[in-house]
């Protein structure tokens, strides 16, 4: 979730992000990954923004990932052969803190080949960078701060002043979801005003995810059963967002009971199989 959110502001934010990551407010369009040649990309954590000169590309990463060098030397392969003339500039963004090696790592070698690639980690950034523009506000708690609680606190007032209902509705959303990552839901759900989000495209979108699984599921069992499997189903998508059991209440019509029982529900069916014990054989 928190990688499609990610995907969604910079897509809907790309000057922003242009002038955190570039140092000038390009306006770009977002590149398909079906645009480019050979095999579907995989693209859960990947955007693509393209602008008359250079397109830029951005990778999101929760955790360390060993694979990481090859993916980025294989997407500019791909994006070279399709956009020969094109300057590419090639980021990873990290969002949690990691002491691993692999978080460091900037570059691909094989043989004679050899890429470098750009790489931010979160944690390192200036907290003000994020509180200069609106699209960057839902990481500012992932940055260099001593007290995320505090640098959300301001962001919420910022958000506040956001005239725009729908972009303030989607970035008070993000901020919610990503926010988690450094923060608890009760601070969370205390400093952002859950009225402000009910309008985000983010949540419209968990919302309706949960409703078509729900009634599909429930459809041979009748209408009322049909609605209650997808009011179940919507919880389920916003508790695997880590947001709030007061806010996923307030959104599905739930009691707090009924959602505290499918969080349990959920963490259950998480949890991996225990392995069989062998049953050992009679000593002759």
């Amino acid at each position: 979730m928190i990688d499609n959110i990610c995907k969604f502001l910079a897509e809907n934010f790309p000057t922003d992000f242009a002038s955190w990551l570039l140092g000038e407010a390009i306006a770009f369009t977002k590149l398909e990954p079906s645009e480019l040649s050979v095999e579907p990309i995989r693209a859960d954590s990947v955007i693509f923004l393209k602008s008359l000169k250079i397109i830029l590309h951005i990778e999101f990463q929760t955790d360390p990932n060993k694979n990481i060098p090859f993916r980025m030397t294989d997407y500019l392969l791909r994006l070279h052969r399709q956009f020969p003339n094109m300057e590419i500039y090639q980021v990873v963004i990290y969002l949690t803190p990691s002491a691993s090696p692999l978080v460091y790592e900037t570059k691909f070698n094989l043989s004679g080949l050899s890429h470098q690639f750009n790489v931010i980690r979160l944690w390192e950034q200036p907290t003000e960078i994020f509180q200069q523009y609106q699209g960057l506000l839902p990481f500012a708690t992932l940055s260099q701060t001593n007290n995320p609680e505090e640098t959300l606190r301001q962001v919420a007032k910022q958000i506040e002043q956001i005239t725009d209902k729908q972009i303030q509705s989607n970035v008070a959303a993000s901020t919610a979801i990503i926010s988690g990552i450094a923060l608890n839901k009760e601070i969370i759900q205390r400093l952002l005003r859950s009225e402000i989000m009910k309008e985000s495209v983010i949540y419209q979108e968990i919302l309706l995810e949960g409703k078509i699984e729900g009634i599909a599921e429930g459809e041979a069992r009748g209408e009322a059963k049909g609605e209650a499997k997808a009011s179940n189903k919507i919880a389920q998508n916003m508790l695997r967002s880590n947001i709030s059991l007061e806010l996923v209440a307030q959104f599905t019509g739930l009691t707090l009971k009924q959602v505290q029982k499918l969080q349990k529900l959920s963490a259950k069916k998480a949890q991996p199989p225990k392995a069989a014990k062998t049953k050992r054989s009679p000593k002759a």
